[in-house]
């Protein structure tokens, strides 16, 4: 994996060789996909954004692992051309390979979308093309989520277990869990030292900041099935903290300010 540090000296470099055209046209109307058991496909919309200019969008599917995959998921068309301000239809099938996916447990895969520019008139003109990459969940019968609570179910079996100077979290339910950031409390901020994680289903996970800088009252914010934030607060004692009822980060900072109002 290219770091970011690499990745900004390689376009200062190519800026110098020349004119740099980047080109993020297409879009996508959500941010992940659940894939239920029995649904034999799911579509995604996809826009070009793009007023002037048809683009290509090329579809694939890999593994948790980023490995190109040809099963039990593919993309369809895998390749189709997306008109100036159009818009189209992704779809991911389901073939038969599915079966063999465990069934006590979700599955994760990436749906990457690619888009190719047309090709620029001007000389001497580098053309980078953007890429989407998506979390695919596939879900057994049994694990269907209600569509209306816009959370997982089980977040409040999470714990945080102290493993030397950090917090690791379990998970011992069958869904992934995407943390996007941690909190020393549900008022706070954000930490700056944090990479996000995923934890999977009936696993565990170091989190990076120290047991020191997430304090006794930890706060984990994950992401839900329609793309939502939601806060995770945790409660401490000894060398375990038990998860509390998930929170709205909205409801929290509107709270904050009606305290803040009643104390001035």
């Amino acid at each position: 994996m290219w770091t970011k540090a690499i990745l900004i000296k390689l376009w200062a470099i190519l800026a110098l060789a020349g004119s740099v055209n980047a080109h993020g046209a297409l879009t996508v109307d959500r941010s992940r996909l659940i894939l239920n058991q029995g649904e034999k496909s799911i579509s995604l919309n996809v826009t070009n954004r793009n007023e002037k200019d048809p683009y290509l969008a090329q579809g694939w599917m890999e593994d948790v692992d980023g490995k190109k995959i040809s099963g039990p998921l593919m993309v369809l068309p895998p390749v189709q051309r997306v008109e100036a301000g159009g818009k189209t239809l992704v779809r991911i099938q389901v073939l038969p390979a599915i079966s063999s996916l465990p069934t006590d447990r979700e599955s994760v895969f990436y749906l990457n979308l690619r888009e190719i520019p047309p090709k620029s008139a001007k000389a001497n003109v580098l053309t980078l093309a953007m890429q989407i990459r998506l979390k695919v969940f596939y879900r057994p019968k049994g694990l269907n989520v209600d569509p209306m609570s816009d959370t997982v179910p089980g977040t409040e079996t999470l714990t945080l277990i102290k493993q030397g100077n950090q917090y690791e979290v379990h998970n011992p339910t069958p869904y992934h869990f995407s943390f996007v950031e941690v909190r020393r409390s549900l008022t706070g901020s954000g930490l700056a030292r944090f990479e996000p994680v995923m934890v999977a289903p009936k696993s565990r996970q170091l989190l990076s900041p120290t047991v020191s800088e997430l304090g006794s009252t930890p706060v984990l914010m994950f992401v839900s099935d329609y793309g939502s934030q939601r806060l995770l607060p945790f409660i401490c004692n000894g060398n375990t903290c038990q998860a509390e009822k998930s929170r709205i980060p909205n409801e929290i900072s509107f709270r904050q300010q009606q305290a803040e109002r009643n104390e001035s």
